[in-house]
C-alpha cells in the first residue's frame, strides 16, 4: 500500500502530524508492506531567508494580526506538540524560506526514504526547537551530513536546479489535487487525510485502507444435491474434531 504525504518544514502543525503518523505506522502490523512518500510543500514561498525579527513579528505583520493573538496561538501549538514529547520554541525560532531545505530532502530522497524521513526530524528540529535557520547553507549540510549523505552532494543539492523541479513538482501536484493545507496524506492513492490527525485516527486510518487494499478472500455457495446448506461437515477445528 502506498501513502503519499505533503508537508512543509516551517509548518509546526506538520511535524505534530508527521510524528503521530509514524507513530501509528509503526503500530500497525503490515508496515513493512507501506510504502511512504515525502513530497514538498510551501505555504509561504515569499519568507525571506533570513529576517531580523520573530517569527511572532512576522506573522503577525503577515497577517494582519495582534501579536497577542499569534502568541496565544503559539501557545496551543507548543501544548499539542509538548503532548508528543516535541519541543517548540517559537521565540528563538529563525524565521527563514524552506526551500533549501526541500532540495536536500528530495537528495535525500533519492538515497533512500529512511534517509529522506531521518533529515525530516533532523530538519523539523533545528527549526522549531534549536532556532537554527533552516536556509542557512551550513546548517543544512551538517544536517544532511548528520544523515549520512556526502557534504559535496549535500552542498550541491541546495542550488541544484533539477531538485528544485522536483519541489516545484510535488507543490503543482498537491494544487492540482486541490491541497491549499499541509500535512494533508493521501493512503493508496485514493482516501485524503487532511491535518495534523490524532494518533487513533491514523491508526484506523491505515488499517482501514489496507483491509480494503488486500481484500480477503469470498467463497461462493456451492449448489450440490444433498448438500445441506445450513449445517457443515464433519471437521477438526483448534478445539478439537466433531
Amino acid at each position: 500500500m502506498k501513502i503519499d504525504v505533503w508537508s512543509d518544514i516551517a509548518c509546526p502543525w506538520c511535524y505534530i502530524g508527521l510524528t503521530r503518523f509514524e507513530r501509528a505506522l509503526a503500530s500497525f502490523e503490515h508496515r513493512d508492506g507501506v510504502e511512504v512518500t515525502l513530497h514538498s510543500f510551501q505555504l509561504d514561498p515569499s519568507l525571506p531567508d533570513a529576517y531580523d525579527g520573530t517569527e511572532t513579528q512576522y506573522l503577525a505583520q503577515r497577517k494582519g494580526m495582534p501579536e497577542a493573538t499569534v502568541r496565544q496561538m503559539f501557545g496551543q501549538v507548543a501544548q499539542a506538540a509538548a503532548s508528543e514529547g516535541l519541543t517548540m520554541d517559537f521565540d528563538s525560532l529563525a524565521v527563514a524560506n524552506s526551500r533549501r531545505a526541500h532540495r536536500l530532502l528530495h537528495a535525500a530522497a533519492s538515497v533512500s526514504p529512511a534517509t529522506a524521513w531521518e533529515l525530516k526530524r533532523a530538519l523539523f528540529k533545528a527549526h522549531f526547537t534549536d532556532g537554527e535557520s533552516i536556509s542557512d547553507a551550513d546548517v543544512l549540510v551538517r544536517l544532511a551530513t548528520g544523515v549520512g549523505l556526502d557534504e559535496g552532494v549535500a552542498r550541491a543539492a541546495l542550488e541544484d536546479e533539477a531538485l528544485d523541479a522536483e519541489v516545484a513538482g510535488d507543490i503543482d501536484a498537491a494544487r492540482s489535487m486541490g491541497i491549499s493545507g499541509v500535512p494533508f496524506f493521501v493512503l493508496h492513492e485514493k482516501y485524503g487525510i487532511s491535518g495534523a490527525q490524532p494518533f487513533e485516527v491514523f491508526t484506523q486510518a491505515i488499517a482501514q485502507v489496507w483491509d480494503e487494499a488486500h481484500p480477503k478472500p469470498a467463497f461462493e455457495t456451492l449448489t450440490i444435491p444433498g448438500l445441506k446448506q445450513d449445517t457443515t461437515g464433519p471437521a477438526c477445528g483448534p478445539e478439537g474434531c466433531d
